[in-house]
């Protein structure tokens, strides 16, 4: 059995939680009682039990048959608590307003999670041609703006050999090739993501640096039909204020609960 800070892992709580874990990474797509049996590596008749459990607090439900799982209403109403929570996410959201209507382009608050970047805020673009995200998205933190300026705060020795996942033909897969970019991001001060993590889509990403280092990122994402030169040095401009000005409002950590 692992262990968490000395203590040792409840392996009931740990087993709830993979589910929960799993049947959210499906998305749309439901998932049959073999299937996370499976997956989990847990008898079916214990899985089944679980599930019912879940479904009974509203953390799993299921279709009129009975047979199809997926993520329920509960793990939105915490998700959202989450959210509601944190007082930085406050004082971001209006200035990701201000961006938004600044640009016209869509705008994204990003938070480091392990390996990955979760989105907990996003302003979407009014035009007609517009990059489509939402809140709570996942995406490796080597392939896009967000990630990419939050990975060039740390030192290269903390990231992982390799080779990286491809989203694009475009996206950094090697080591050597993401260290090198990095190098670019510290000199520029910003990140700049050319159709690595959607094709059609260039995103440029700035690091929150109110932690040290920094834990979140906002980023401005367009479409390569929409992006002149003239529209790129106005987004830079425009988020490069938008980071000083939430930088100087957002709470210090030594003012709020510092969580691990």
């Amino acid at each position: 059995m692992s262990e968490t800070g000395g203590v040792r892992e409840v392996k009931s709580a740990a087993r709830t939680v993979e589910l929960l874990e799993v049947l959210a990474a499906r998305g749309d797509r439901p998932a049959r009682l073999q299937e996370l049996a499976d997956e989990l590596e847990v008898p079916r008749s214990s899985m089944y039990a679980l599930l019912q459990t879940l479904i009974s607090r509203g953390w799993v439900r299921t279709d009129l048959t009975g047979s199809l799982y997926g993520i329920g209403i509960r793990a939105l109403l915490t998700g959202t608590s989450y959210l509601d929570s944190d007082p930085r996410v406050r004082v971001v959201r209006p200035c990701l307003d201000e961006a938004s209507e600044a640009l016209g382009e869509t705008i994204h608050l990003g938070r480091l999670d392990g390996r990955d970047v979760a989105y907990l805020a996003t302003r979407e673009s009014h035009e007609y041609l517009r990059t489509i995200s939402r809140v709570g998205r996942r995406l490796p933190a080597h392939v896009g703006a967000l990630g990419k300026a939050l990975l060039a705060q740390r030192p290269d020795d903390e990231l992982p050999d390799g080779p990286y996942e491809a989203r694009t033909p475009n996206t950094h897969t090697t080591r050597e090739s993401l260290t090198a970019d990095l190098a670019e991001i510290r000199a520029r001060g910003y990140a700049v993501d050319r159709e690595e993590s959607v094709s059609g889509i260039v995103g440029f990403g700035f690091a929150l640096r109110y932690d040290s280092p920094a834990q979140d990122a906002i980023s401005c994402s367009v479409p390569v039909a929409r992006l002149t030169p003239e529209h790129e040095g106005q987004i830079v401009a425009v988020m490069r204020e938008i980071r000083a000005k939430i930088e100087a409002t957002a709470p210090a950590a030594g003012g709020a609960v510092h969580w691990r």
